[in-house]
């Protein structure tokens, strides 16, 4: 495997001192801005803020819909979204990103246009943890992605729902 996707056991699962067995400290505000800062730039990775002046399509088959917590990636055949909800300011933990995989089209929070309704096809949970000064994302297994690798596995997720066609990451002149 390479560097960006890897197996690394050393990470600590569950936020407990084993040695004493109390609970571990939260989380400092720096490792908070850290997490809130690579959820920023996953976002900005696969659907960017876009600005007054310009909107240029990386894909005109992909809609890509920015929400303050996240955001949703709708092809004519099925959607990914992502969305970040972090912990409480006292909680043990940064948060967690939810990336789901659907079949069909996925309404928008907020939107009044209403589909027929899609199905979840794959659910996944990766949550921010500081590997040696980095924020990576765990994923339940172990698995570790860096920002770039996830934006990547995003995108395949994507690329099941659109029958083989890469979906390209948006332009960067976007962001």
């Amino acid at each position: 495997m390479d560097d960006e996707h890897e197996e690394h056991d050393s990470i600590d699962h569950t936020r407990v001192d084993h040695v004493g067995g109390e609970p571990a400290p939260p989380p400092t505000v720096k490792m908070r801005n850290a997490a809130q800062q690579e959820v920023n730039r996953l976002l900005d990775g696969l659907a960017p803020e876009r600005t007054a002046a310009r909107r240029v399509a990386a894909n005109a088959d992909i809609e890509r819909h920015r929400t303050p917590r996240g955001c949703i990636l709708q092809a004519p055949a099925g959607a990914v979204s992502v969305s970040w909800f972090a912990d409480s300011a006292q909680g043990s933990e940064l948060g967690e990103l939810q990336v789901v995989a659907w079949h069909g089209k996925v309404s928008r929070p907020g939107s009044s246009e209403r589909s027929a309704g899609a199905e979840v096809v794959e659910q996944l949970v990766r949550r921010p943890v500081d590997r040696d000064g980095e924020m990576v994302w765990r994923a339940d297994d172990g698995t570790v992605y860096s920002t770039d690798a996830l934006v990547a596995h995003c995108l395949e997720l994507l690329e099941e729902r659109t029958g083989g066609e890469r979906p390209s990451a948006p332009p960067r002149d976007l962001m």
